[in-house]
Formats: C-alpha cells, sequence, structure tokens
C-alpha cells in the first residue's frame, strides 16, 4: 500500500520541478476537464492519447501520421482550438468520434502536468470517474507516490485538490496519519470538509465559474460523477492507454 506519511501532493503544474518526480509514482489530476476527457476517451475505445506541450508539438506530430487514425484535440483557455477535431469537453468524446482513434492532445495546464511528469516511474491518470481504480492501484504501489494537481495557470484549483483528498482520504480508510505532509493534509481536510457535495462545490469554484461562462455546465456536472467509469489510464513512454485489468475470482 501506499505510504501515506509520504505521499505528497503538489498544488499546480508549477508548483515543482521535474526531478521531483523521479522513480515515484505519479497521479495526475485535472478534473476540469483534461484527465476527465481522457478517462473518457479510454472508457470510450480510444487506442491512446499523446499528450502535448503546445500547439507547435500537437501540429507537427499530426503531420506525420495517418490522420484517418489520428485526431487533433484540446482547447486553450477552454476553448477548441480552431482546425481542431475536438475540444476539451468529455461530452465529444463518444464512441462513434473516438473508437480505434490515437488522439493527440493539447490542453492548458493538464497536458502540461503529464509532460512534466515524464521522469517519474509510473504516471497515472486520475479522475473523479475512475476514483476507484486509482485507489485500488496506489494500495498496492511501494514506491512513494506524489500527486500533481493540474491546477489554473499556475494557481491552484479547488477540484483538483478535491480529488487528490478522496484519493487519499480512500486509501486510508478515513484517517491520516499525524506525520503525512502537508499537501496531503490540506487535501485531505479540504475533501472531510466538502466531500459529501462534490458537485455543488465544484460547480461554484473558481474553475467552474470559468466553464459556466463558456456555457459549459454539462461538462462540469459530467466531471463531478464519481465511479463511473472502470479504466485505469497510464502514461507509458509519451502514450497514454488502459493499464485497468478487472479482477475475477
Amino acid at each position: 500500500m501506499a505510504n501515506l506519511n509520504s505521499l505528497d501532493v503538489f498544488f499546480s503544474v508549477h508548483s515543482f520541478q521535474e526531478e521531483e518526480l523521479r522513480d515515484r509514482v505519479v497521479v495526475v489530476a485535472d478534473v476540469l476537464r483534461a484527465t476527465s476527457t481522457i478517462v473518457t476517451a479510454i472508457h470510450n475505445g480510444a487506442r491512446g492519447v499523446i499528450p502535448v506541450a503546445d500547439m507547435g508539438e500537437a501540429s507537427k506530430i499530426a503531420q506525420n501520421v495517418d490522420s484517418d487514425n489520428y485526431l487533433l484535440c484540446g482547447e486553450k483557455d477552454g476553448v477548441m482550438i480552431e482546425g481542431y477535431d475536438l475540444g476539451n469537453s468529455p461530452l465529444e468524446y463518444t464512441p462513434e468520434r473516438v473508437k480505434g482513434k490515437t488522439l493527440i492532445f493539447n490542453t492548458t495546464n493538464g497536458t502540461k502536468a503529464l509532460r512534466k511528469s515524464f521522469s517519474a516511474d509510473e504516471v497515472y491518470i486520475a479522475a473523479f470517474l475512475n476514483l476507484d481504480q486509482v485507489v485500488e492501484k496506489l494500495s498496492s504501489v511501494g514506491k512513494d507516490v506524489v500527486i500533481v494537481c493540474s491546477g489554473w495557470k499556475g494557481r491552484l484549483s479547488m477540484e483538483d485538490l478535491l480529488l487528490a483528498g478522496s484519493i487519499i482520504y480512500h486509501l486510508g480508510d478515513g484517517n491520516l496519519p499525524s506525520e503525512a505532509r502537508d499537501g496531503a493534509k490540506v487535501a485531505f481536510s479540504l475533501y472531510e470538509k466538502f466531500g459529501k457535495d462534490l458537485a455543488s462545490v465544484i460547480l461554484n469554484s473558481n474553475h467552474g465559474f470559468r466553464l459556466r461562462n463558456l456555457n459549459s455546465v454539462a461538462d462540469i456536472e459530467y466531471c463531478s460523477q464519481v465511479n463511473t467509469h472502470r479504466v485505469l489510464p497510464v502514461l507509458h513512454e509519451g502514450i497514454i492507454t488502459d493499464q485497468y485489468v478487472t479482477k475475477t475470482g
């Protein structure tokens, strides 16, 4: 089981250096909306997701692949990028659109956090949608765990911290050791206080207000659902695929 004494939480993509993740197990959270969208895409049959740091990298990859099997996806400041196939609303990522496709994915915060996590030993993608699968995986790892909250342009995001707190809360069966790191304590306490009213809290978060102004209330409601998708996306050698295997017996 993950050692809750050593488990750490970084509050945004700008709150850590890449070297701090080396040889650790990393969980990346961007509830609104990148990791929720990745979980949805994998759940709906996408072959894989390639996270990129910016539009230039996305365009370079897109120019060198078969457009029939790849989709260019993502957003800038919450809005779909002109010329892309899909934006960053998980509701767009239906089986009809993504099944069998590889997605080149570029977002304001989430994919930057993923790219910055390349030095980690293992990188898992978390959302409230696949909370149980993340907790189940972390309960069996033997290395130090870091939860990376993508945040918003260097600032913390309530919804990402709530997800981090939820992961920690369930890993410890509602308990957190007094020796736990400060980041874990903050996230855990936030979830203890607001975890029973996730949808409302996320809707009224700073990022929730931004999305509401973009007429994306349906996205917020969708991303606030818990344990609807039995997938565990993992980043390996630059591409995200599903590594969750349902246990039988």
